[in-house]
C-alpha cells in the first residue's frame, strides 16, 4: 500500500502526534500558527494507518520594506522525523519533500533547509526536485563531561562574565508576560543585521513561554540591571541538544555590565545543569567570508562543523543560474 500523505495549515484539526523532535513537534507547530507573519505547513505520511513520518516547514513573511512577495520564504530546520526502519526513512522523506515543495512553492519565493545533522541523508530527492546545497558552518559546544559550564570559555570571555555579574547585572529565567515583551522589543529595536536580518513579532515569544509551560521545548532568559531588562537569550530544546535562536543586549548603553555576553553564558550554563551534552548557535554565516557573530561566539569555546543547506528557488532559470554557481 501506498503511502498517505496528509498536509495541514494554520488553524487545521492536527491529531496529537508522538515525537521528541523539537522543531518538528505539535508545540511548535502552535508557536508558528499564533504568530504573524507565520504559516506552517505540516506534512504526515502514514502506511495502513500508522505513522511513518511527519515534516514541519514555515512560510514567513520577508522584510515589508521590500518586495514582499519575492521575500517569503519556506524554512525548515533539520530532515523531519521518522517512525519506519532506517532503510526506508529516504523513502518516506522523498514522498514528503514533493508535496512540501508543490505547497510550499505555490506562496514563496524559496525554500531552505537548514540545522541537517546527516549532510547526505536525502541526497536523491533533493536533486529530484531541483534543489542545490551551499556549503554552511555550524558552532556547537560540547557540554558533556565538563566539571563546569565555563570550562572551554576564552580567557577574556570568562573576564567578562565575571564583570558583568561585578557590576551588578542579573541573569535569570523570564518569569512573566511582561518581562517576555519588554525582551522582545529590546531584540527587535537592537539586533544585528550581521546575525539575521529578520525577526519575528512579540507572539513569536509569548507562545515559545506558554507551549513550554510543564514541557522542554523552549525557555527565556533576561539579563537585568537595576530593575531593567538590558539583554537576553532565547533556547530551543531538542533530542539533547540546545539550541540558542535569538539573543542580544545592550551593549553600547550598558557596555560594562556586558548584557549580550551573559545572555549566551545563562543559556549555555543553564544547558549544562539541565544534562543537555551540546549547546548549538543558529546561525553563524557562510564558511567562505568573516562572519561577526561566529567570531563571537566562538569565543565561548564551541568548534566549528562544516555542514550544508539546501535550496530551491521558485524561478526556474534562477535555480539553475544558482545551482551552476554553487555546484
Amino acid at each position: 500500500m501506498p503511502l498517505k500523505l496528509t498536509t495541514y495549515h494554520a488553524g487545521s484539526a492536527v491529531p496529537e502526534l508522538p515525537g521528541r523532535n523539537a522543531f518538528h513537534s505539535m508545540e511548535l507547530f502552535r508557536i508558528y500558527g499564533a504568530t504573524p507573519g507565520y504559516a506552517p505547513i505540516l506534512i504526515t505520511a502514514t502506511l495502513d494507518g500508522v505513522l511513518q513520518g511527519k515534516l514541519l516547514a514555515v512560510v514567513r513573511q520577508g522584510a515589508r520594506y521590500c518586495m514582499p512577495q519575492l521575500l517569503k520564504r519556506c524554512e525548515i530546520f533539520g530532515f523531519g522525523e521518522y517512525w519506519c526502519e532506517e532503510e526506508q526513512q529516504e523513502e518516506v522523506f522523498a514522498e514528503m519533500l514533493q508535496r512540501l515543495t508543490q505547497e510550499a512553492l505555490r506562496g514563496c519565493f524559496f525554500i531552505e533547509f537548514r540545522n541537517l545533522e546527516i549532510p547526505l541523508f536525502g541526497y536523491k530527492a533533493f536533486c529530484a526536485n531541483h534543489y542545490f546545497s551551499v556549503q554552511w558552518l555550524r558552532v556547537r559546544n560540547s557540554l558533556h563531561g565538563l566539571s563546569k559550564s565555563t570550562h572551554r570559555f576564552s580567557p577574556s570571555r570568562m573576564r567578562q562574565v565575571r564583570k558583568g555579574l561585578n557590576n551588578g547585572a542579573t541573569v535569570r529565567e523570564a518569569r512573566s508576560a511582561a518581562e517576555i515583551e519588554a525582551l522582545a522589543l529590546l531584540l527587535h529595536h537592537n539586533y544585528s543585521s550581521k546575525i539575521r536580518r529578520h525577526f519575528p513579532s512579540i507572539q513569536f515569544f509569548q507562545q515559545l513561554e506558554q507551549q513550554s509551560i510543564g514541557q522542554s521545548v523552549g525557555r527565556i532568559f533576561v539579563v537585568l540591571y537595576k530593575g531593567r531588562i538590558i539583554g537576553g537569550s532565547a533556547c530551543v530544546y531538542s533530542e539533547g541538544t540546545a539550541y540558542l535562536w535569538f539573543s542580544g543586549g545592550l551593549r553600547k548603553s550598558y557596555a560594562l555590565q556586558y548584557p549580550g555576553i551573559l545572555a549566551v553564558w545563562k543559556a549555555i550554563d543553564d544547558a549544562w545543569q539541565r544534562g543537555y551534552d551540546h549547546f548549538e548557535f543558529m546561525d553563524v554565516g557562510l564558511p567562505f567570508r568573516r562572519h561577526g557573530y561566529r567570531d563571537f561566539v566562538l569565543r565561548f569555546g564551541g568548534k566549528q562543523i562544516g555542514t550544508r543547506r539546501w535550496f530551491r528557488f521558485r524561478w526556474e532559470w534562477l535555480n539553475r543560474l544558482l545551482a551552476w554557481c554553487f555546484g
